[in-house]
């Protein structure tokens, strides 16, 4: 046949045709959800960042009435880090909503049988110790799960470093916990723009309908209990050797094993939270994290100098310099220290704290510890030209580089 054969845009209009005829018999149908204050709320995992080389995820929770969010960083999602995240969320809404709605993870739903979710006995028995009962979406189809998937599509584009938000990198762990708490704040603490309410004000009205929480938390899941040491936060577990924060001194702690690594949990005021984290050890060789331990103590090499006496105290009092002159004194076995600290005590009355500190650093740096020595550097800055202490400045010296020496005793 001659004539036209149509085009791409033909096509294009051919196929938009058959979908709208399509979509005109088999179109969904929305009942607006008008949610109760107290009754549901929602939770879902999402994408964290990359940190120190190491995946994370975001626990993304939603009370459905009051609009509050939570948002907490874990390194896994494994069932006793659900509970721990279930917990902590309850906590920070003041109460238990009677119903929890989430995905098919395989931490929720262990099977589904015609179309019917087969719950996870742990999670079921949690569920008994809060009063909270927890259902699912239906199987592939997020749609019916509601406003969490909002909650994580904020979260990700808040909080996780792309091309598009130019975040930062997290330098450490602490570092995503921390931007967690801001965000949840941030979105909490503004008018939220279906309410047009704040999200912590309808929460305070929401707790009067949520369940009381239980005084401690489901901790089945969470390992073996443990004693922290009263002097050292040590714990001891099979057989290894494993530093918790030192705040949780004589405290009870849950410990477990998780793939190659060693989870330590405990149950705080705001609920259950991981506390450390180490791979697993042997007898012998202790994991021990520096921040755990808290501020180093002084050591013999580097001591700061404390007063115990009066005299002490006058004279270091006078500055920096005294307590340089002090520790480099007695490295070197000077003799009479104290006669010569009270003689530097009389200078300071005499020509000014400012001076005397500033000979004090000057003669500890140069090793001139003797008598009267003190005496004549104070006299001798007294005197010398003001342009005699200027140093010059090392982008125009003339000292020469070290190249010529690459080829010294070849």
């Amino acid at each position: 046949m001659l004539g036209y054969a149509g085009s791409e845009r033909t096509t294009r209009r051919a196929v938009a045709a058959a979908k709208k005829s399509y979509r005109a018999g088999h179109r969904r149908l929305y009942r607006p959800w008008v949610p109760e204050p107290g009754l549901w709320f929602q939770f879902d995992w999402c994408d964290g960042p990359v940190v120190h080389g190491e995946k994370t995820w975001l626990f993304c929770a939603w009370l459905a009435w009051s609009r509050f969010r939570v948002v907490l960083a874990v390194s896994d999602k494994t069932m006793p880090t659900l509970i721990c995240c279930l917990d902590q969320c309850l906590r920070r809404f003041g109460g238990v909503p009677t119903y929890a709605l989430s995905d098919n993870e395989r931490t929720v739903t262990i099977d589904t049988v015609a179309r019917i979710p087969v719950r996870h006995p742990e999670l079921v028995k949690m569920g008994r110790h809060y009063g909270l009962s927890v259902a699912s979406c239906v199987v592939a189809d997020p749609e019916s799960k509601g406003g969490s998937e909002a909650t994580v599509r904020v979260a990700e584009a808040d909080l996780v470093p792309t091309d598009a938000n130019l975040l930062p990198a997290y330098l450490s762990f602490s570092g995503l916990v921390d931007a967690c708490e801001a965000f949840c704040c941030e979105v909490n603490g503004r008018v939220h723009r279906t309410t047009r309410r704040i999200p912590d004000e309808m929460l305070a009205e929401e707790r009067l309908a949520l369940h009381p929480l239980p005084e401690r938390a489901y901790s089945t899941v969470y390992g073996l209990t443990r004693t922290v040491g009263s002097n050292v936060p040590v714990i001891s577990f099979d057989g290894g050797e494993y530093s918790v924060p030192h705040h949780l001194r004589d405290e009870t702690v849950w410990v477990r094993h998780h793939g190659d690594e060693v989870v330590v949990t405990a149950l705080e005021e705001d609920g259950a939270r991981e506390v450390a984290r180490h791979e697993v050890t042997t007898p012998g060789n202790p994991r021990y994290v520096d921040e755990h331990f808290g501020p180093a103590p002084e050591g013999p090499l580097n001591r700061t100098p404390r007063a115990r006496t009066v005299p002490e105290a006058a004279f270091l009092s006078i500055g920096d310099g005294a307590g340089l002159w002090l520790t480099e004194a007695a490295a070197a076995g000077t003799a009479r220290v104290r006669v010569k600290m009270a003689e530097a005590v009389t200078l300071s009355a005499l020509h000014g704290v400012a001076a005397v500190d500033r000979a004090l650093g000057r003669a500890a740096v140069s090793g001139r510890f003797s008598e009267g020595d003190l005496a004549s550097i104070i006299s001798y800055e007294a005197s010398a030209p003001a342009e005699f202490f200027n140093r010059a400045d090392e982008e125009a010296s003339l000292q020469s580089g070290t190249s010529v020496w690459e080829g010294f005793g070849r």
